[in-house]
């Protein structure tokens, strides 16, 4: 296509930009995110001031600290990266339809047949980094006929880039030999490239339609998307500019380099097919209805709702998804809006176990001078696909619990967490632990399935369990008769024991550094049955402790 303009818009410091957002006290120091490459940390993304004190990417995180003391760190966290791109994928879609992200840095938007709804394309990318600024970010940009062009243009353009040198690099040479290198041509002997100083900054990012060949030639091989070792492979023969390439045979290139370089090439230039692929737009659930007079009674609201909701089940149903979340709008004749949140234990599109959901949260309404127009939404919906029995006998009786099982307790669930929260709702799995702290996990209710099996114990075990604490009676192995827990005095009507836990070996755990445990059933005359042990010692004092209580 002869017309098509490509804009690549690449964010050098997305990570560091992200976090800065959140806490702006960020950019007046030295800020740096590291990531983990198995063996040691290095550093990912670099704040101005980072940069300023001579760190760069790929350096390790111990020189890095040892260059700058007073460095501030975080971890990198490539899925939230990764979804603060997709937020940027959105805010680009202002400028074309035609919008593809490169991960994990970079966005790439196919302005064929748009820039001049911007005043033209010097007018658009002024507003790109005006936008960019203004969300804090720092931006690259490149505009040309092709997406290679427009990827070289945006990260080797009015920047100072670093070039692949052979051994005899001049910084590794004596300070004499570098006296005399300075006075000879020497990237001709290996050195690096002299630089290119564009008039304008525009001229250096955007190639005019047709010129792609003028504008990428005196850019280095690297700008073509090649791998680091065959950039330093042409290096080394003196090919250093992509202009040095365009000359030469490309039977010769694909012979000793393979053909990626000269595809690379050929894409850059436009003589090969790259295209622009802009994700999907992500599912929406919604359903409106406009009311032809104004309304304000419960009923009525009611009624509106049961007419929202089967059109939105249906639709969600077709689509395979299930209603985890949902939101009610009102819209009143005053043209202000007021919304209700109801969320499910389990998604679904059963109208039936969504309906008495909105109908608890309908008195939260307030309609005002009356509701015009009422509009729900699936906020959040997952995939649920219909199950259909199939298989062995076995199999087939599995699938049939579970299509006839009782959804009796995810709706509690669903109701007791339109009052208090979902996430206040809590359930227990077996562990996989003998310690008595890790014999049980605690998960969200309305995220997990509840436990089928749990084993029994070798002996009965606690209703409620706590920190140990220690209690005031002498150091030795035998029971105690009386003891003092809690400000409280206590005397022993019964015991049942012991039961020795040894530490797991392979974990350090504060709370097991007293050693080995022997555990008491202790019946006191309070009325109270304690679950007591005795710590042997081991890098802590032995002593007497109080754990749990049974019911």
């Amino acid at each position: 296509m002869p017309n098509r303009r490509v804009l690549s818009i690449w964010f050098p410091r997305l990570g560091a930009d992200r976090l800065i957002r959140r806490n702006p006290m960020l950019a007046d120091q030295p800020f740096v995110v590291v990531r983990d490459t198995g063996q040691m940390q290095v550093l990912s993304s670099l704040s101005p001031a980072a940069s300023a004190a001579g760190l760069h990417l790929g350096q390790p995180l111990r020189d890095a600290h040892a260059m700058c003391g007073e460095l501030v760190t975080k971890l990198a966290n490539p899925h939230a990266e990764a979804a603060f791109l997709g937020v940027l994928h959105r805010w680009a879609g202002k400028f074309s339809p035609w919008v593809a992200r490169e991960a994990p840095d970079a966005l790439v938007i196919d302005l064929t047949g748009c820039t001049h709804l911007f005043g033209g394309e010097e007018a658009l990318m002024e507003q790109v980094e005006q936008d960019c600024a203004d969300l804090g970010l720092h931006v690259r940009l490149g505009l040309a006929d092709t997406l290679g062009a427009a990827w070289a243009l945006a990260r080797f353009t009015a920047q100072d880039t670093e070039h692949s040198r052979s051994g005899d690099a001049i910084e590794q040479e004596a300070r004499a030999t570098r006296a005399r290198a300075g006075k000879r041509r020497h990237w001709e002997r290996g050195g690096a490239t002299p630089p290119v100083h564009q008039s304008t900054a525009s001229a250096g990012r955007i190639a005019a339609p047709g010129k792609t060949h003028t504008a990428l030639a005196p850019l280095p091989v690297a700008a073509l998307r090649l791998e680091p070792e065959i950039a330093q492979q042409l290096a080394r023969l003196g090919l250093r500019r992509v202009g040095d390439l365009t000359g030469q045979p490309r039977a010769a290139l694909a012979r000793r380099f393979g053909r990626g370089l000269v595809l690379r090439l050929d894409q850059a230039m436009g003589g090969a097919a790259e295209p622009i692929t802009p994700a999907p737009p992500p599912d929406h659930f919604a359903t409106r209805l406009s009311l032809p007079d104004p309304i304000g009674l419960s009923d009525d609201v009611m009624a509106a709702i049961d007419r929202l909701l089967p059109r939105l089940c249906k639709t969600l149903e077709t689509k395979g998804r299930g209603a985890r979340t949902l939101r009610l709008e009102a819209w009143r004749t005053d043209g202000s809006m007021q919304w209700i949140t109801v969320s499910l234990a389990r998604p679904s599109w059963d109208p039936h176990r969504i309906r008495p959901l909105l109908a608890m949260k309908i008195d939260e309404l307030d309609a005002g001078f009356g509701i015009e127009m009422m509009r729900l939404e699936a906020v959040r919906h997952e995939p649920l696909h219909a199950r259909t029995k199939a298989g062995h006998i076995e199999a087939g009786e599995a699938v049939r619990a579970r299509l006839t099982k009782d959804t009796s307790i995810d709706d509690l669930i669903g109701k007791i967490g339109a009052r208090i929260g979902l996430d206040a709702i809590t359930l227990r799995h077996p562990g996989t632990s003998h310690i008595p702290e890790k014999s049980s996990l605690t998960f969200a209710a309305a995220w997990s399935e509840p436990a089928r099996d749990w084993p029994r114990a070798p002996t009965p075990r606690p209703l409620l369990l706590w920190r140990p604490e220690p209690l005031s009676v002498p150091d030795t192995p035998e029971p105690p008769l009386h003891f003092r827990w809690r400000g409280r005095d206590f005397a022993t009507q019964a015991l049942t024991g012991p039961e020795r836990i040894a530490p797991e070996w392979w974990l350090d755990d504060p709370d097991w550094r007293t050693g080995q445990r022997d555990y008491w059933q202790v019946d006191t005359d309070r009325g109270d049955r304690l679950w007591l042990y005795f710590a042997h010692g081991g890098e802590m004092s032995p002593g007497w402790f109080c754990q749990g209580a049974f019911g």
